[in-house]
């Protein structure tokens, strides 16, 4: 008699929480998602930290989101941080919550995966918003960007491995994609911020200038960004500054998470608790 296989781990999608609701329902909406591609894998999202205004339906607290795993009788489970670089919340605060979960809840197990980026297939979404944002087709030449700037915002963070993940990918962005340079700026926590940034191009020559927010999805900090470089762009009028727009739930973001979940599932570069 052939024994059944072990049912696959479920997985925990774990984000930091949301300011706003424009934030809690793109994080909402993109968790759906990916249970509705796969099916047969038990899925849930939690929050930790902020939360989301209380306009139902808002995602939920981690230790929701387990309660809800255990309830549909899941013993095992991958988290995978919805989070761009190895900051505090992916380090410190999923991990403390997930250890604090296994508490209350005696019998369950999980592992802990890797942080999203810097991930090629990222750069290449971002890519996309750099070409949206200068209006021209996909197929945009080195040439044509030999006289743009871009400012790639991260969100900012005390952790100076967390904020040197942000200038990784300002470097790999840049690499063979022609343009004129890429600079970094943060939004909060770190310096320096949006205007010395842009303030930064300009001092290195740049002509036209593109603000590429490092973000997943839409939400407060993302439209910081935004309003700053509108005010710097209105007390600089002889300088082009166009605003690109955030990663969003792209096809290829949904297929890194599920990448993510198959690295901690098979114990590549995640932690086994």
């Amino acid at each position: 008699m052939t024994t059944p296989p072990a049912p696959l781990p479920a997985l925990l999608i774990a984000g930091h929480g949301a300011r706003d609701e424009a934030g809690a329902a793109a994080f909402r909406g993109f968790v759906q998602e990916i249970a509705r591609r796969n099916p047969e894998l038990p899925v849930a999202g939690g929050l930790i930290g902020l939360s989301p205004p209380p306009s139902p339906p808002s995602p939920p607290p981690l230790a929701d989101a387990v309660t809800d795993l255990v309830d549909r009788g899941v013993k095992r489970f991958a988290s995978v941080p919805l989070t761009l670089a190895p900051d505090e919340h992916a380090t410190g605060d999923i991990p403390v919550a997930l250890t604090r979960e296994q508490e209350r809840h005696p019998g369950i197990s999980y592992t802990h995966g890797r942080p999203l980026g810097p991930h090629p297939s990222l750069l290449n979404v971002l890519g996309r918003r750099l070409d949206e944002a200068l209006g021209g087709s996909a197929r945009r030449t080195p040439q044509d960007r030999a006289n743009v700037t871009v400012l790639l915002v991260g969100r900012g963070s005390t952790d100076p491995e967390a904020n040197a993940e942000v200038h990784k990918a300002a470097r790999l962005l840049w690499e063979g994609r022609g343009y004129a340079g890429v600079e970094t700026a943060f939004v909060s926590l770190a310096a320096p911020d949006v205007p010395s940034g842009l303030d930064r191009c300009v001092r290195l020559g740049a002509q036209r200038i593109v603000v590429l927010p490092y973000f997943l999805f839409t939400g407060t900090l993302p439209e910081r960004v935004l309003q700053q470089t509108e005010g710097w762009a209105a007390a600089h009028p002889g300088i082009e500054v166009r605003s690109a727009d955030v990663i969003g739930p792209e096809e290829e973001l949904l297929d890194l998470v599920m990448e993510r979940y198959r690295e901690a599932v098979g114990g590549d570069d995640a932690h086994a608790h």
